[in-house]
């Protein structure tokens, strides 16, 4: 595994006498029985609404939000939740579970297996723990900072994949796409002409942990939200990969765009998004 994982001095204590690791276990159950869930629903029927032209919110995204937080929140009353549907404005506290229910809605709509439910656990400022579960491969991706990521408690690490040539990459579009100027078209035309090649899962969350299990080398998006990274961010940095903005700062899943790769492209990556950018400066 690759030395750059983050470490923090002092961090497998508990920050402050908290449990992390009881939060940790509860989350964890917490996203495995909102993942059956999720199972269960998938062929029943279900109500469809549009938050936005091409934005869907289901049924099911309201009850698995609901019942992750009401496990949560009775495990742990002291804690705030950041969630994407009927919590989405809340207010952080010195412990926030940032949740999305179900990562991937568009793709569950349709019945295309591919959807995840993403757990980040941020104390005092840092996100401590997250997971992210595809409950359709029965595949748990977790992390504990300073503690090392894994795939059904096997670690894992990144690629080493080491030129944008030979990379395989993935990202996503924003639901804007066919009103703003600044829809990430220009990003995957230059990715497109420079990688091996570029997927797209529909599942943010996901993409971060295939960059973080080597599936994936680089993964690049804008208009994100704290849902969709605070695990994700946390999983791969502690496989070894490399989590920035476009400019190369660190980063924080508050940020609306991120660069997440195995490290040895990440220069690559960077430069493509640097001169995109140039070429097309209204478009982001």
């Amino acid at each position: 595994m690759r030395s750059d994982r983050i470490r923090t001095t002092g961090r497998n204590a508990a920050p402050r006498g908290r449990d992390v690791a009881a939060m940790a276990r509860a989350g964890e159950e917490a996203a495995r029985e909102t993942g059956r869930f999720l199972m269960d629903h998938l062929h029943r029927d279900f109500s469809v609404a549009l938050k936005g032209e091409i934005n869907l919110v289901t049924e099911v995204d309201i009850a698995a939000e609901k019942l992750i937080v009401s496990r949560l929140t009775s495990a742990f009353p002291e804690s705030v939740v950041l969630a994407e549907e009927m919590h989405s404005d809340a207010a952080r506290g010195a412990v926030t579970w940032i949740i999305d229910p179900l990562d991937g809605t568009t793709n569950y709509a349709h019945r295309f297996p591919v959807f995840t439910v993403s757990i980040g656990l941020e104390v005092e400022g840092a996100i401590e723990w997250g997971i992210v579960y595809n409950p359709v491969l029965g595949e748990a991706f977790t992390a504990r900072l300073g503690g090392g990521a894994f795939l059904n408690g096997a670690p894992i690490c990144v690629s080493e994949t080491d030129s944008l040539g030979a990379g395989l990459l993935v990202t996503g579009f924003p639901y804007d796409i066919r009103t703003s100027a600044a829809n990430n078209l220009n990003y995957f035309r230059a990715f497109a002409l420079r990688a091996q090649g570029i997927r797209r899962t529909g599942s943010a969350s996901l993409d971060f942990c295939y960059v973080a299990a080597g599936r994936f080398d680089g993964y690049w998006e804008l208009s994100l939200h704290p849902w969709d990274c605070a695990a994700g961010y946390l999983i791969v940095r502690e496989a070894g990969g490399k989590v920035t903005d476009w400019h190369g700062n660190p980063g924080s899943v508050y940020d609306r765009e991120c660069l997440a790769t195995n490290g040895r492209i990440h220069g690559e990556m960077m430069a493509v998004l640097q001169e995109t950018a140039g070429l097309n400066p209204g478009s982001r």
